[in-house]
């Protein structure tokens, strides 16, 4: 297990928080521009521990960017999980659900994988190859265990930073519902 300190794990949530906070997914989730800023760092939190609990948080040497997925076969607790969302979103929690709903649709079963659920890059450091170096690494595991690696674009240039990575299109676009974002699932063959 990567343990973390609690100081390491809340400035990844704040890293992640600053870094989503107008991102389309996020607002989409949480409307109201204060109310999201008070409730993305225990939303991240969330990501961030369960991360660290199978090993899969990765960061810049000078820690302005993680990345964070699950290895094969890591299997999370879905009931603690909802309750820990429950407990940061609150009435925002059943938008996380409906979001997890449909990434469990599209999410690839039978074949194992890594699964990236969060990049971010401190703004102004951003495309600077930060990203693309951790993405590599979880590429580079992946391609050492022979099994595939999954991750579902929130942006443009997530979605860029992935196929620099050699990831693909897979299947089709995760749309979320009343006009929201779209999150594109990307797939990545072992090499």
């Amino acid at each position: 297990m990567n343990r973390l300190s609690p100081s390491a794990v809340t400035d990844l949530s704040d890293l992640l928080a600053t870094c989503f906070q107008q991102d389309a997914l996020t607002r989409w989730m949480i409307p109201g521009e204060q109310r999201r800023a008070e409730l993305l760092p225990g939303f991240f939190r969330v990501f961030v521990e369960l991360s660290a609990a199978f090993d899969g948080v990765l960061t810049s040497p000078d820690g302005d960017a993680v990345l964070l997925f699950l290895p094969p076969g890591a299997e999370p607790d879905e009931k603690a999980l909802d309750a820990a969302f429950a407990d940061v979103l609150g009435e925002y929690a059943d938008a996380m659900r409906t979001i997890a709903g449909l990434q469990e649709e599209a999410h690839p079963h039978g074949a194992p994988h890594y699964y990236v659920s969060f990049g971010a890059v401190r703004p102004g450091r951003q495309q600077s190859g930060l990203m693309s170096a951790l993405l590599g690494r979880v590429a580079a595991r992946a391609d050492a265990e022979g099994v595939g690696a999954y991750v579902e674009a929130s942006s443009p240039g997530g979605e860029a930073t992935s196929r620099r990575v050699g990831f693909g299109l897979l299947g089709t676009d995760i749309a979320l519902p009343g006009g929201g974002p779209v999150l594109r699932p990307m797939w990545r063959d072992p090499r």
